[in-house]
């Protein structure tokens, strides 16, 4: 991609947001020249009124600030449980264990499938699953894809031994860039291939369908919201740059995009390394961290980097940093704790859907300028949470994975926040 695009999305319009933004608009607010979100159901309380005040005040379709610069103002959402329910890259974990489509590690050596995974974690999976075969046999062979299943999914071995140690907690999560990494040996398209294939049946499987990975039941559906589709199309009609950051692999992110019209051009996941048109175990990096070393996928500060060196051209350790506001996303949209650092960084409105992720939902409950919109899950939204956010005390995860308190820009604590947007 050109720096140059990346800089025509950069939406010089960011300028235009004061504080009456943050006040619910009335019918009289708009100027009728945008497109009209269509779906009602589903939305709690205004946001679907804040959302389309969005459209109207930054869309190049209302004569703002954004219109008259000839720039696009820039959207960008979390893709599982964001704009889809559950998660694509389980369902391609799942699909390809199914199909006995991972391979081999190098030399059987399982440390060289991630730099994090620890010693039992790599007996563990050396004497689950058999040393001869260049295609591991999951299909069939139950103890070695419940050892794969349990690490991935549990970041335990069966036994219970700890599987990944001695990660950034703000710039990487290993066991989601592990799916990733066992992707070695095949091409791109293989993956996409994969992806295609488990697509089709997570749409099939009814709502709260299971399927069999090894001895175990997992998730065995996904559905897109309507709710964000057309979001997504509203805002690209108003003439928005619409981005995805995911962190399941960009491969298979591609493949479901095109269900929300979304380019694979437009969509950002982790990207592999690859050799002689092979992927590798390794990583592509971002900021100051180079290809290979592993260290910065799209999680947490690492989503905060990719989309200011994939979106607006930022490159080098400035990636890494808070941008100006007219190199910023204007609208964000997320779920979980890993979205926190790029929500934080729109400037018109961030919508987070309530999964009960301590520090995401203490800043989205705190709302210090009013910009924050909590909605429920479309699909099978969660219930109230009982306790209170434990905001002032361990809702945040440093780098080290030490728990602390969540802060404001400001460094103040945010206090303990009640849980208030949940499903009936």
């Amino acid at each position: 991609m050109q720096s140059a695009r990346r800089w025509q999305a950069a939406a010089a319009a960011l300028a235009i947001a004061g504080s009456a933004f943050a006040a619910a608009p009335t019918a009289q607010a708009r100027t009728g020249a945008c497109p009209e979100l269509t779906v009602t159901q589903g939305w709690y309380g205004q946001n679907k009124a804040r959302l389309q005040e969005l459209v109207d005040t930054y869309g190049t379709c209302g004569g703002g600030a954004a219109r008259a610069k000839g720039h696009k103002p820039v959207a960008v959402f979390d893709w599982d449980n964001t704009v889809v329910k559950n998660d694509v890259g389980d369902a391609t974990m799942y699909w390809m264990l199914r199909h006995s489509k991972i391979r081999r590690p190098l030399h059987g050596d399982w440390h060289t499938t991630s730099r994090y995974l620890t010693d039992p974690a790599a007996t563990a999976l050396a004497a689950a699953c058999p040393s001869g075969a260049t295609t591991l046999p999951t299909a069939t062979d139950t103890r070695c894809a419940d050892e794969i299943r349990t690490v991935y999914g549990d970041g335990k071995t069966t036994g219970g031994a700890t599987a990944f140690a001695g990660w950034d907690r703000r710039t990487i999560e290993p066991q989601y860039a592990w799916l990733a990494q066992l992707m070695s040996g095949w091409r791109t398209a293989d993956v996409r291939s994969f992806a295609r294939a488990a697509r089709a049946e997570n749409l099939a499987a009814p709502i709260g369908a299971e399927q069999q990975v090894g001895t175990a039941k997992v998730t065995g559906w996904v559905r897109y919201y309507d709710q964000q589709r057309d979001l997504i199309r509203t805002l690209q009609k108003a003439g928005f740059d619409v981005w995805i950051t995911s962190a399941s692999p960009e491969s298979v992110v591609d493949v479901w995009a095109g269900g929300v019209g979304i380019a694979p051009d437009h969509a950002i996941g982790i990207r592999p390394v690859t050799s002689h048109g092979r992927i590798t175990p390794h990583l592509k990096g971002c900021g100051s961290v180079a290809d290979g070393e592993d260290a910065m996928i799209t999680y947490i500060d690492g989503k905060r980097c990719w989309i200011n060196q994939e979106v607006f051209g930022v490159r080098g350790p400035a990636a890494e940093r808070v941008q100006p506001a007219a190199r910023r996303q204007v609208f964000a949209a997320g779920d979980s704790d890993t979205d926190v650092s790029f929500l934080r960084d729109a400037t018109g409105l961030r919508l987070v859907l309530n999964r009960n992720k301590n520090e995401l939902m203490c800043r989205a409950y705190d709302n210090g300028d009013g910009r924050w919109l909590v909605n429920p899950m479309f699909i099978q939204p969660k219930g109230q949470k009982s306790a209170a956010y434990p905001c002032s005390t361990t809702a945040y995860t440093d780098h080290d994975g030490t728990p602390a308190p969540v802060r404001r820009a400001d460094g103040t604590v945010v206090p303990d926040q009640k849980d208030t947007v949940y499903g009936g």
